[in-house]
């Protein structure tokens, strides 16, 4: 660090002046409030050495290494750190006072043969993984934080117990800071678990051990897997693990979680445990040293005294707690303190501290918690090798460089969808040529009747049609997996947060918005990882422009049809017209109803780790059984009223009308049989033509088709829109149904985009002309892009938010889909 950088007149050095490639030393965060807590909980604490890494392309935010592991930072959070040059480096305040250890009675007798354990740890720690392998189940696991967004439960067993895990959200620490945090406390506090099993990230030991502190705090019994230990052998780290569980009170096992190694030894702890028969096992807590303790323990005594919380918590841990200005336990201490008295001492006690120390009480113990975690690892931890030389971020230099980083995305979602339709043309082709036959079959075999025509015309055309797509939503689930599985995900986040932010989004929205492009509700539920309440509700209402894999088999068809060349440039570019959206609206929310709220970036930077084949192929075959049970249910229902609706009523005077018609030209044998022939077949089409818009559904598609008619769609088109409310995927099925009447498409996969090719105005102005041109299909793909998410989108934008903002995103998108496809209709009518 240069001298100048030091001697700034009126000013501290802070974390943001330091230049790329140089080293700090922390002397103090600086601010209020719980985002200030997060960078201390991120182990911004005094003392600490920082290097910065790199500025992302956009020059903010700032890549650091804190800890082992990688955190990025905007400029102005990053300038709330205080620093000083690595050759002033400074002592921490926080020292190593070991731990209190309490004697505890063993219990033993019989107990039940049912075990609850409570699975927590860091983001990106393996945990979900770990899950995974212990029950059999696939949770998705991903290289990013968020991916687990509530508990999950599954089932290991061991001898003849039945150990049930819950697998709780990834968090880093266990105060009020995300919905996460709060979440996993609330369960450990409210459920109360047999045991807690801590999964600790074995390679980033010092930053994952301070949710172990919180952990001991809750007095919780314990058993930690030390995860991903193959990392640190392969680094060349070495750590005694009998000192450090005698140390920490409880037993500690190394475990690989992607293979499955060491899992059942962490089970055999645990029934031991449970049981009571682990020798090795201590009740401790942490020593905070002379002052802290002292404090702590007046608020306990106090709240012995004048709370009576039945032994359900550790008064301990609540005094902790309240000592650090916990709002939400104060909050819940308060419903049990009638007077007062509890928070009030806690409260002078606060104070006091915070006078002796010239810091607030949430930084002291947190410095408190890693004087613990860096006295526990001097003890037992030696570090091995030349950290700068390990390969697991050395190929950001290249995918978050200041030049290649925008292009080097650019071009991998580009690739994305491009395969997704390349690659997934073949057993799309095969599918589409397989229900083509099985119609053929069943045709040939039944007799004419309302059952074969349900079956050919109804759930052959309508669900056929649907699951030929499936290949290619297969597809786009893998290399969504990929840029999770490898940790991409995140420097995506690190990529565009400038921009997004900007447009009043963060970066942290990316992901959920990459994810939407799979699936809107898990895109909805992972906002969760967002901690600011604005940047939360924008993603929220946003991420339904993210265009979801239901909507894929409609620009498939669209694309196939009217789009012969360039068509993987036609579908990136709707899927970034859906991104435009998003980012428009989001500036236009937060401009509306945010306009006083700023949000905060700090995000970690996981390791690239090589994706497995077997996640990938879990993730696509999960994929691949939602798919299937929505075509057989949600989907073949709406199928089979769609076509109930269009097959009747059969019986009209029109109708009637072409009914005799045919049969006298059967009659009349003055006719050739090739004239016949073809006085028949254009007389069934005029029939069959006839018969679909005097249909119910034909009604009900006159009675809306003015909403739809300035936009250049037909009534055909608009009830295939509507239809899409219930689930995207069912407006190919609904299109199926209606646009069945081309007779001269001699290959039943292309028929579909035949008919619609053919398909021609009956009436107006426009008679005879196509409906469908090259501006009304991208017109007709955008409104899809755009409009009124699924059911289920907007349920879950109800949960994650409330109702007034699941009725705006209904009004709102299906408002905006109209208008984008009327500027599509008017520029296609200017153009010519």
């Amino acid at each position: 660090m240069n001298n100048e950088q030091h001697e700034q007149v009126g000013k501290a050095l802070t974390l943001a002046d330091v230049k790329t490639g140089e080293y700090c030393v922390i002397v103090r965060v600086t601010g209020h409030g719980s985002f200030r807590h997060r960078l201390l909980e991120m182990g911004f604490v005094r003392g600490e050495k920082v290097k910065v890494i790199r500025n992302a392309p956009l020059r903010d935010p700032i890549e650091y290494e804190i800890m082992g592991g990688h955190v990025s930072l905007r400029r102005i959070e990053a300038s709330r750190v205080e620093v000083v040059p690595v050759s002033e480096e400074i002592a921490n305040n926080y020292t190593f006072h070991g731990t209190v250890t309490e004697d505890t009675e063993r219990i033993l007798g019989h107990k039940g043969k049912r075990i609850h354990v409570a699975l927590v740890g860091n983001p990106n720690c393996g945990k979900t993984s770990f899950f995974n392998h212990a029950t059999g189940m696939r949770e998705k696991v991903g290289n990013y934080s968020g991916v687990t967004v509530d508990s999950k439960l599954g089932y290991y067993k061991y001898q003849d117990y039945t150990i049930v895990i819950a697998d709780l959200p990834g968090t880093y620490s266990l105060t009020e800071y995300t919905p996460e945090e709060r979440y996993v406390r609330e369960y450990i506090m409210e459920q109360h678990p047999d045991i807690v099993l801590d999964v600790v990230d074995a390679s980033n030991l010092e930053r994952n051990l301070f949710l172990t502190t919180q952990l001991i705090d809750m007095n919780v019994p314990m058993v930690m897997a030390l995860n991903m230990y193959d990392e640190l052998e392969k680094n060349g780290d070495q750590l005694d693990i009998d000192t450090l569980s005698e140390l920490f009170g409880f037993p500690i096992i190394p475990t690989v979680s992607s293979r499955g190694t060491g899992i059942k030894e962490v089970m055999a702890k645990v029934v031991d445990l449970y049981e009571n028969l682990e020798e090795n096992t201590k009740h401790i807590h942490i020593n905070y040293g002379t002052d802290l303790e002292k404090s702590i323990d007046i608020i306990k005594k106090d709240m012995l005294e004048h709370l009576d919380l039945s032994g359900a918590y550790s008064t301990r841990y609540l005094a902790i707690e309240l000592l650090a200005g916990d709002k939400m336990i104060s909050e819940m201490v308060g419903k049990f303190d009638d007077d007062g008295s509890v928070v009030k001492v806690a409260d002078e006690q606060r104070k006091q501290i915070e006078k002796q120390y010239h810091e607030d009480a949430a930084t002291i113990i947190s410095g408190a918690k890693y004087g613990f975690v860096r006295g526990a690892l001097l003890e037992t931890f030696t570090q091995g090798g030349d950290r700068d030389k390990q390969p697991a971020y050395s190929v950001d230099k290249i995918l978050t460089n200041r030049w290649l980083g925008f292009p080097i995305l650019i071009f991998f979602l580009w690739f994305m969808f491009q395969m997704t339709f390349t690659l997934g043309a073949y057993p799309q082709a095969w599918l589409e040529s397989f229900f083509g036959w099985l119609g053929d079959v069943i045709t040939n075999v039944l007799p004419d009747g309302i059952v074969k025509d349900l079956l050919v015309d109804g759930i052959i055309a309508g669900v056929g049609g649907v699951c030929s797509f499936l290949p290619n939503i297969l597809i786009l689930f893998f290399f969504i997996s990929i840029l999770e599985d490898t940790g991409y995900m995140a420097r995506a986040a690190f990529i565009m947060d400038k921009l997004m932010h900007r447009m009043g989004l963060h970066g942290k929205s990316f992901i959920p918005y990459i994810i939407g492009f799979g699936c809107s509700v898990p895109a909805i539920m992972a906002t969760r990882t967002l901690e600011n309440r604005k940047d939360r509700i924008l993603t929220i209402i946003t991420v339904p422009f993210m265009s979801c894999s239901a909507r894929l088999p409609v620009y498939l068809l669209i694309i196939s049809a009217f789009f012969t060349k360039h068509q993987g440039l036609v579908l990136t570019s709707i899927y970034l017209l859906g991104i435009v959206t998003a980012i428009i609206t989001s500036l236009i929310v937060k401009k509306a109803a945010f306009q006083q709220e700023r949000d905060q970036f700090v995000m970690e930077l996981p390791p690239y780790r090589i994706p497995t084949f077997r996640n990938a192929v879990i993730h696509m075959w999960d994929k691949s059984v939602q798919y299937l049970k929505k075509m057989g249910t949600v989907i073949l229902v709406a199928t089979i009223i769609i076509w109930a609706l269009e097959y009747f009523p059969q019986h009209s005077p029109q109708i009637d009308a072409y009914t005799a018609q045919i049969e006298q030209v059967e009659a009349d044998e003055t006719l050739d049989e090739a004239t016949k022939t073809a006085q028949i077949k254009q007389l069934e089409l005029d029939r069959s033509a006839c018969q679909i818009e005097n249909s119910y559904i034909g009604r009900f598609g006159k009675f809306v088709a003015p909403v739809f008619r300035p936009l250049g769609f037909d009534w055909q088109m608009g009830v295939s829109l509507i239809t899409g409310f219930a689930a995207k995927e069912i407006v190919v099925s609904s299109m199926g149904v209606l646009y069945h009447s081309d007779a001269e498409a001699d290959e039943h996969s292309m028929a579909l985009q035949k008919s619609l090719q053919s398909h021609t105005w009956s009436s107006g102005p426009q008679m005879g002309q196509p409906v469908f041109t090259p501006w009304v299909a991208f017109g007709y793909m955008v409104f899809i892009l755009l409009y009124f998410p699924c059911v289920a989108a907007l349920t879950a934008v109800k949960r994650e938010s409330n109702l007034k903002w699941m009725l705006f995103t209904a009004v709102y998108t299906t408002s905006v889909a109209w208008v984008a496809a009327f500027l599509v209709r008017v520029v296609s009518m200017v153009g010519g």
